[in-house]
């Protein structure tokens, strides 16, 4: 039986609706598990990360605590090696919300947008894995998922993750001026994405 995108959106956990783990070229995609969260702390604790990512606790326990509150939304990014051995190179928010309605619409508007979100572990920046990873998230948002747009923002100094949205076709919704208080007490420039399914879709030589 097919289910409208409100009723997915009513459920427990949307992802749900996703076959894990997704395979890409190089990559695994699956559900975070204990073990993945524990394994992020090695590059979020990095000030080269820490630098830009939402919420950085200092200490292991912290770090525990804060990504196992956010596991409905969090999906980690493994590279498979030889012999069946893996590493935990980073992490996906695929944040499955409610678009802006009227309020004798809004049911209409209800779980048909997601908000997106990464982080790479910089030994293994360079390679093209957060893009080929970003890509993925979006292609499960727009089809197993059944959304219609999707959005992400990053401050406006963190030049590869804007790079990065560009470089997959979203486009520049906001270039808000002094709108993001950075942990440092500098307030800062943010930019903000979006997608549209009907953007996304198209022939293979065509898609970013």
């Amino acid at each position: 039986m097919e289910h409208s995108v409100t009723e997915r959106a009513a459920a427990a956990d949307p992802l749900d609706a996703v076959d894990w783990p997704v395979h890409t070229e190089r990559l695994v995609l699956r559900r975070a598990t204990d073990a993945d969260i524990d394994a992020m702390w090695a590059f979020r604790q990095l000030p080269e990360v820490k630098m830009w990512i939402g919420g950085a606790p200092d200490t292991f326990e912290g770090h525990r605590e804060r990504m196992r509150g956010k596991r409905a939304t969090l999906v980690t990014i493994v590279l498979p090696g030889a012999d069946g051995d893996e590493r935990v190179i980073g992490e996906l928010m695929i944040a499955v919300g409610d678009g802006w309605a009227q309020a004798e619409v809004a049911e209409d508007a209800r779980g048909t947008e997601a908000e997106l979100g990464w982080t790479l572990d910089p030994a293994f920046q360079g390679h093209g894995y957060a893009t080929e990873a970003v890509r993925a998230a979006i292609d499960l948002c727009f089809g197993p998922l059944g959304l219609r747009r999707v959005h992400a923002g990053c401050f406006a100094d963190n030049v590869p993750s804007w790079k990065l949205m560009e470089r997959l076709g979203m486009r520049r919704e906001e270039h808000s001026r002094k709108t993001a208080l950075h942990r440092s007490g500098v307030w800062m420039d943010g930019m903000n994405y979006g997608l549209l399914a009907e953007e996304w879709r198209g022939e293979p030589e065509d898609r970013p």
